[in-house]
């Protein structure tokens, strides 16, 4: 394992369901500086945020953190941080590259780390996270996204498909895909220049196209699932966990 690692948290001010997100007020601090605490804890490497608006990037110097302004038309949130590690790293310092969401504020370090782990294999491009699921509803729900994979050890899948539909079927546990993950640099710049692929389109999960490019993805096995903030609703959610 390298440890020429760097975690870049995407975030952007325009989300349609919650506008200016980023800074919305958790216990006196703005979302984005609790998502960028996480990384920090995880001591993976330097956290940097990639953002759209100088006003997230002024918070997060205010806090003591890194941040790098991006193009706002990005059409994900991988060409983000494609970008933001080549203008925050152009000499190739860093070879490994975590993408923590920047709507998880309840993400614990393990997680992240839990992200990295996988990497350990010189054989893995990709790596993610995801949870068994227990709650009966999430199984046949659309919005929990499935992570479909072989067992190669303790905490640890190797994807064969990522998908909306219940699957697989069977008994036996699904896990619920948590969209955390750690790219080989190498792998990132492939994966920016793929066009996206037929099940990627088809079932609008950008991962798709990596493992339909023979890329491989190895997924570890964590306990919880974070709360990712995209309505007033789930905001007050978080504000409630955290004052725990």
């Amino acid at each position: 394992m390298s440890d020429r690692a760097v975690v870049l948290i995407p975030s952007r001010m325009t989300a349609t369901r919650l506008p200016g997100k980023p800074l919305a007020d958790i216990l006196g601090t703005p979302m984005i500086v609790h998502v960028w605490r996480r990384g920090v804890e995880a001591g993976i490497g330097p956290v940097v945020i990639a953002c759209d608006d100088q006003r997230i990037a002024d918070v997060v110097i205010a806090a003591g953190g890194e941040a790098v302004l991006t193009d706002p038309n990005h059409p994900s949130g991988s060409d983000r941080i494609f970008e933001a590690l080549n203008r925050y790293d152009p000499d190739g310092r860093f070879d490994v590259v975590v993408n923590v969401q920047g709507d998880l504020p309840t993400i614990e370090a393990a997680a992240v780390k839990a992200a990295f782990a996988p990497l350990d294999d010189p054989a893995v491009d990709i790596a993610t996270i995801a949870a068994e699921i227990t709650v009966e509803e999430e199984k046949t729900n659309p919005n929990v996204v499935k992570a479909v994979g072989t067992p190669i050890g303790p905490d640890r899948l190797r994807a064969l498909y990522f998908t909306r539909a219940t699957a697989p079927t069977g008994p036996g546990p699904l896990y619920h895909h948590i969209g955390l993950y750690a790219y080989r640099r190498t792998a990132l710049e492939r994966f920016v220049t793929l066009p996206p692929s037929p099940l990627e389109k088809r079932e609008k999960l950008e991962q798709l196209r990596a493992l339909e490019a023979g890329m491989r993805i190895d997924v570890g096995i964590v306990n919880t699932v974070p709360l990712g903030v995209d309505t007033p609703e789930d905001l007050h959610k978080a504000r409630a966990l955290l004052s725990r």
